[in-house]
């Protein structure tokens, strides 16, 4: 038996007057093995310092980026802790160049999911359950003092508490400073079919085990579950609510395969102790909570200006998306200064236009851009500044014949010009230093590639159709295809038209998707709702599932889905770092290139994983379920 996940996160503020928990969940695809694995990090910033929520968002990014590097491993809980340790240095590192920071710090739990098998890594008192057969058995340790003192008088010590110490304080946590404690089993557990891990921050207990138990058993879904949850502690009501954050995984049948049998589940099932105040028999109270509607995603701008204002004495800003941005505070004045740059953007006069095809001569762009299918809400989204260096360019779309009949994917030109790639460093060190490319004019598919365009490469050439997984192969992007299988579909486009099709480089990909912007996303700073498909971007379309192609807004390039829906390939190699990149735009051999880079993020990711900047990599041999193709053609 094979396992696939069902994975819902959300986060609520409590009374407190902004957020100090981050989150991130990584759908890794597959292992060497073939096995889905899937990443879940939880940090929860002490609320004794006022940049609290800055270490949590730190920690989180630092952390996935930290364990990615080293996936696919099976030195799992080795790279478990190194990310750990990883991410408590960059705590110190930060205060080491800002003073003011120095005593900020977070809690932390990792979950890392493997087909049947969970690993995690913890410190803090924030929580790791498993709900099996209606009872929650909490995995991780608590290292707050009043945990401490449990265990003591558990294993028969009489135990006094200390007058003034309360139970709630951390005896272990991520201060930059050595940690005490680490909790990270060398073993795993073996879950089965029907199993709901939960990660949560401290602020669930407001709830009993017993609550836990039943508004997770009245849930089909893992979305309902964590929406039930933190329904449940809003309504309760308690004064001085801390934040809570929910991540909820339910482990589901993929198909049938030998699989060693589950092993019992150690440590004590808490749905043993009642709860206080809770009937488990009582009859489920009437839903209240509309799932349909997540409401607007919560802004921490104003946050970040008090924040910057208060411990670096300067202005400006930085939009941080809710949960998921991680700081990486190298210097108030990079950001700043990255942020506030003049786009260097614009069309390049000088380099020839594409004669060969009329329809691909480049042309001003309208006013506004091409409006959305009618299944598709598009918010008011703040869009960049207009200036004349950002101007929108849009061409006509063309076609090219092919030599077996029918016609390539339709193509779009896109003009040549120069930009600014790469991010400040606050996400990952693998995507800096910013710098200066220069683009020439190239053409690039509207969409990604669909089933039905590989479908004829594939019976041209006897290659072996991936499995649509039954959507329409006519209207679905294709995905399980590997970086060879993508090289090889570009060298037999070429081959059937006569023109040079390829993939594109990674900075043609990254100049092409920006279409102008200086922004994380092509139509602002927010990742806004609706605007693309992705985990947690507000989408009406089902999550788990890439949607059909053009179901998002295209771009001022006239390309549609440069985020989100699938990653995309493109030719590089994969550097750990821009340092020595090219100038001109074109593919960067070198560095390791049994893994080669995808773009733009995916259906099962997060919105900060199809930031324009972002960089992900993957085995070039091997297909994946969340990975498709975009075409790029020489004009």
């Amino acid at each position: 038996m094979s396992f696939e996940f069902d994975i819902a996160a959300d986060q609520i503020d409590g009374a407190r007057d902004y957020q100090e928990d981050a989150y991130m969940v990584a759908q890794l695809g597959e292992n060497d093995d073939g096995v889905p694995c899937a990443l879940l990090i939880m940090a929860d910033g002490m609320g004794g310092h006022a940049a609290g929520n800055v270490a949590s968002n730190m920690v989180v990014a630092t952390f996935n980026k930290a364990f990615q590097n080293e996936f696919p491993t099976r030195k799992i809980p080795e790279a478990l802790t190194a990310a750990l340790l990883r991410a408590n240095e960059q705590i110190a590192d930060s205060i080491k160049e800002t003073p003011a920071l120095r005593g900020m710090g977070c809690t932390m739990v990792a979950a890392y999911l493997e087909g049947n098998k969970l690993y995690w890594v913890s410190v803090g008192d924030s929580h790791l359950y498993l709900l099996r057969d209606r009872e929650l058995i909490k995995q991780n340790a608590d290292h707050s003092y009043g945990a401490y003192i449990d265990m003591m008088k558990e294993q028969g010590m009489d135990i006094t508490e200390q007058p003034g110490m309360s139970r709630s304080m951390l005896m272990s946590a991520m201060t930059g400073e050595e940690i005490s404690s680490i909790d990270c089993p060398k073993d795993p557990i073996r879950l089965r079919e029907g199993d709901r891990v939960i990660v949560a921050s401290d602020g669930l207990d407001t709830l009993g085990a017993g609550a836990i138990i039943q508004y997770s058993s009245w849930s089909v879904t893992a979305r309902e579950c964590v929406y039930a949850l933190l329904k449940a502690v809003e309504e309760a009501n308690k004064i001085n609510q801390d934040n809570t954050t929910v991540i909820v995984t339910d482990l589901k049948e993929r198909m049938d395969l030998e699989m060693e049998p589950p092993v019992s589940v150690p440590k004590e099932p808490l749905s043993k102790v009642p709860p206080v105040n809770f009937d488990p028999t009582a009859p489920a109270p009437t839903p209240r909570y509309d799932f349909e509607d997540e409401g607007e995603p919560r802004s921490w701008k104003w946050l970040m200006w008090l924040l910057l204002i208060g411990l670096l004495g300067g202005g400006g800003w930085y939009a941080w998306d809710r949960g998921y941005v991680a700081q990486g505070l190298q210097t108030a004045t990079a950001w700043i200064k990255d942020l506030t740059a003049e786009p260097e953007i614009a069309q390049d006069e000088t380099e020839p236009a594409a004669t060969e095809t009329p329809a691909a001569q480049v042309t001003p762009a309208p006013a506004t851009s091409k409006a959305p299918p009618a299944q598709t809400r598009r918010p008011l989204v703040k869009q960049p500044k207009s200036t004349a260096t950002q101007q929108a360019v849009s061409a006509k779309p063309f076609s090219d014949r092919l030599a077996v009949g029918g016609r390539a994917p339709k193509m779009v030109a896109i003009p040549g010009g120069t930009f600014r790639m790469g991010g400040s460093g606050a996400y990952g060190a693998d995507e800096t230093p910013r710098h200066a490319v220069r683009i020439r004019p190239f053409a690039m598919s509207v969409n990604e590639v669909t089933f039905a365009d590989y479908d004829r490469f594939a019976e041209a050439t006897g290659r072996r159709k991936p499995s649509s997984n039954g959507l329409d192969r006519k209207t679905t992007p294709v995905f399980n295809v590997s970086w060879d299988d993508a090289l090889a579909y570009t060298k037999w486009l070429s081959r059937q038209t006569g023109k040079k099709y390829r993939l594109p480089s990674e900075a043609e990909w990254e100049y092409a998707a920006r279409a102008g912007s200086n922004t994380s996303y092509w139509w602002g700073t927010d990742k806004g709702k609706g605007m693309a498909h992705c985990f947690d971007c507000g989408t009406d379309l089902n999550t788990s599932r890439p949607a059909k192609v053009g179901s998002y807004p295209a771009n001022p390039f006239g390309l549609h889905d440069t985020a989100g829906n699938l990653y995309e390939w493109v030719h590089d190699c994969y550097h750990r770092n821009y340092q020595g990149a090219p100038e001109d735009g074109s593919v960067w051999e070198g560095g390791d290139c049994s893994v080669r880079v995808v773009r733009g993020g995916a259906f099962r990711s997060p919105a900060t994983s199809m930031r324009v900047e972002n960089r992900e990599k993957f085995p070039s041999n091997k297909g994946q379920y969340n990975v498709g193709i975009r075409l790029a053609r020489d004009l």
